[in-house]
C-alpha cells in the first residue's frame, strides 16, 4: 500500500532531501487534450488560418507541427521514460471531421504514438457506433471508467476504466474520467450508463493501490473545476491531466487560468499536481513528475509548449492533409460574403455572455421562420465552435463554426419555460458549459450571484414595433432553435417536452449563409445589450 510521507511543503522542499534515501523515478507526461480535430493551423482567435496567414508566420498548431514537436520533445528524453496523452475530444470541429469521421482522427493519432487517450463527451456525439470504429481502429488504449457500456451492443467489452502500463520497469496506473454531463450534450444512447466521477475514481486508485500500483494518473475529461475538487478529495490519485474545460494553464502566458501545474492538496497532506495544455493543438503541455521509492510525488515541474510557426510542420502529415482536403476543398472556398469586423466566436465569451456569432446565429435562424409564428431564437453556445476573421467568409468558415451536422428546429412552449430554459443556460457559467443562451428575440438579465435556478431576471420580448415587454408567462411562444438542443441536449428539457417539435428543416450553415446573403453579402458583426449582466 502506498505510504502518504510527505506534507504540503514537499514539492517545494524536495531539493533538500538526500538523492540516496530514495530510487526516484521520473516520468516526462506530454498532452494535449480538446484537440477537436484542428488538424489545420489556427489563427491567434482560434478560427481557420488560411495559406497566407500561415505563411507569414501568424498561426498556431496545426497536426503537422504537433507530430514535428511531439518528436523532437521525445528524443530529448533519452532515457525513454515519456508517455503521450490525449485528455478527449478528439472528434469533432473541422471538415476534416464532419468528412471523414473517427478514421481521419485514428489515422494521424496512430502515427504520433499516443500511448493513452481518454473518452471525451464529443467521442459520442455520433453516437456509439462512430466511437466503437474510433476504438476498432486505434493503435493505443482508450479508457473511461465512470460510464457503464455493459447494455450497449456496440462498446461491451471494448473500453476499460484504467490500464496500468509499465515505462523504465515501473508501472504506473492511468484511469479515465469522463463528465458526467455527457448523456446531456451528446449522444451516448440509452445503453450508456453515466456515473459519479469521484465516487467512480476512488474505487479504480484503490483497487490500483491494492494490486501494489503506487504510482497513479487521473486521465480526466471532467473538466478543470471538477479536477480540483477530485484532487483535494482523493489520496491515492498522484498526478491530473485533464481536459474538457479548455484551459490553458501556465506559469509565463498571459491570460493563463492558473500556474502549471496548478498544487492542490489532498486529505493526507499532499500536494497533487494538476495539468492541462488549453486546446486545439495549440500547445502540447509537457510535466515532469518524479516520485521516490515509496511512491510520493516529490517534483512536479513544466510548462506547456505553445506551438507558433518556430515549429517546421511533419512534411508526410502536411502531404496526408493535402491528400484530405482535396474532396473538400471546392466546399471550403466558396465565398458567401464578407465580414467588416471579427465576428466573435470564442467559447470563453459565447458561454459566458452576449457575443457576436451568436447574435448573428440566433438571428439567422429567427429570421429563418419568422414568416412561420416564431418569435424567440435559443443557440447554445456550446454549439459555436469557432471565431471568423473580418474578410470573407466561406461555407468553410460557417462549417467551422458549425461543425454538428444540426438542422433548424421548432417548438412551442409557455412563456414560464422559456425562463426555465434561460434559467438551464445560466446554470453552469462558472464552469463553462455550452449550455449558455444565446438570443435573439429576447432580452434577458442574470446574475451570478444568485444559486442557480433563480439568477434570471427582466425578461422581455417584442412589443409592438420597436418596443420590448415583459414575456407572459402563461402566453406559448414558437421558439426556434436547433435540433439538438429541441431535442434536450445541453439541458434544455423543456423544449423536449414542448408542443408540435420540428426538427428536419435546413442544415444550419445554409441558414447562416442564406442569411449573409440577404444582407447583401456584408455582415458587420454587433451586440446591443440583449443579454445583461448583474453586478
Amino acid at each position: 500500500m502506498k505510504k502518504l510521507l510527505l506534507g504540503a511543503t514537499a514539492l517545494a522542499i524536495c531539493a533538500g532531501f538526500s538523492s540516496a534515501a530514495y530510487a526516484e523515478f521520473t516520468l516526462n507526461i506530454l498532452h494535449i487534450n480538446d484537440f477537436h480535430s484542428r488538424f489545420d493551423p489556427i489563427t491567434d482567435s482560434d478560427s481557420n488560418c488560411d495559406v497566407d496567414t500561415d505563411a507569414a508566420g501568424e498561426c498556431f498548431g496545426g497536426i503537422a507541427r504537433l507530430k514535428t514537436i511531439i518528436d523532437d520533445t521525445r528524443a530529448e528524453y533519452a532515457d525513454g521514460n515519456s508517455i503521450l496523452l490525449s485528455a478527449g475530444d478528439n472528434f469533432q470541429g473541422s471538415l476534416y471531421y464532419t468528412t471523414y469521421k473517427s478514421k481521419v482522427v485514428s489515422d494521424f493519432f496512430n502515427q504520433m504514438g499516443f500511448d493513452v487517450v481518454a473518452t471525451g463527451n464529443h467521442e459520442f456525439d455520433d453516437g456509439p457506433e462512430e466511437f466503437m470504429k474510433f476504438i476498432e481502429a486505434a493503435e493505443f488504449p482508450i479508457i473511461g471508467g465512470n460510464f457503464d457500456v455493459t447494455r450497449d451492443e456496440n462498446l461491451r467489452g471494448k473500453i476499460k476504466g484504467s490500464i496500468v502500463v509499465e515505462i523504465g520497469g515501473e508501472k504506473i496506473g492511468i484511469i479515465g474520467a469522463t463528465t458526467e454531463d455527457t448523456p446531456d450534450i451528446a449522444s451516448p444512447g440509452d445503453d450508456v450508463e453515466f456515473h459519479d466521477v469521484i465516487q467512480y475514481v476512488r474505487g479504480a486508485s484503490e483497487a490500483l493501490d491494492a494490486a501494489g500500483i503506487d504510482k497513479i494518473i487521473l486521465l480526466s475529461h471532467i473538466g478543470y473545476t471538477l479536477d480540483l475538487e477530485v484532487a483535494a478529495a482523493l489520496p491515492l490519485v498522484d498526478v491530473i491531466v485533464g481536459g474538457h474545460s479548455h484551459t490553458l494553464l501556465s506559469n509565463i502566458a498571459e491570460g493563463a487560468a492558473g500556474p502549471y501545474p496548478t498544487m492542490v492538496t489532498n486529505p493526507e497532506g499532499i500536494e497533487v499536481p494538476v495539468v492541462q495544455a488549453n486546446q486545439y493543438g495549440k500547445y502540447l503541455g509537457d510535466i515532469a513528475i518524479t516520485w521516490d521509492d515509496d511512491g510520493v510525488v516529490t517534483s512536479a515541474v513544466g510548462e506547456p509548449y505553445l506551438i507558433d510557426a518556430s515549429v517546421t510542420g511533419n512534411e508526410d502529415f502536411k502531404s496526408q492533409l493535402a491528400v484530405l482536403l482535396g474532396p473538400i476543398e471546392e466546399m471550403t472556398t466558396t465565398v458567401i460574403g464578407t465580414a467588416t469586423d471579427k465576428i466573435e466566436g470564442s467559447r470563453e465569451i459565447c458561454r459566458a455572455m452576449e457575443c457576436s456569432m451568436g447574435n448573428l446565429l440566433a438571428d439567422a435562424i429567427l429570421d429563418r421562420v419568422a414568416d412561420q409564428g416564431a418569435t424567440i431564437a435559443f443557440q447554445n453556445g456550446g454549439g459555436i465552435r469557432a471565431s471568423i476573421d473580418a474578410g470573407e467568409v466561406t461555407i468553410g468558415d460557417v462549417l467551422t463554426v458549425l461543425p454538428f451536422s444540426n438542422t433548424l428546429a421548432t417548438v412551442e412552449i409557455s412563456g414560464a419555460d422559456v425562463i426555465e430554459a434561460l434559467e438551464n443556460g445560466v446554470s453552469d457559467v462558472e464552469n463553462g458549459a455550452g449550455r449558455f443562451a444565446q438570443v435573439a428575440g429576447l432580452k434577458y438579465s442574470f446574475d451570478l450571484s444568485q444559486p442557480s435556478g433563480s439568477r434570471v431576471s427582466d425578461v422581455l420580448v417584442k412589443g409592438d414595433g420597436d418596443t420590448w415587454v415583459p414575456i407572459d408567462e402563461a402566453a406559448n411562444y414558437i421558439i426556434v432553435t436547433n435540433n439538438y438542443v429541441r431535442g434536450g441536449g445541453d439541458g434544455y428539457g423543456t423544449f423536449a417536452e414542448g408542443s408540435n417539435p420540428y426538427d428536419f428543416g435546413p442544415p444550419l450553415e445554409d441558414v447562416v449563409a442564406d442569411f449573409i446573403a440577404k444582407q447583401g453579402g456584408t455582415y458587420t458583426p454587433y451586440t446591443d445589450g440583449r443579454i445583461t449582466i448583474i453586478e
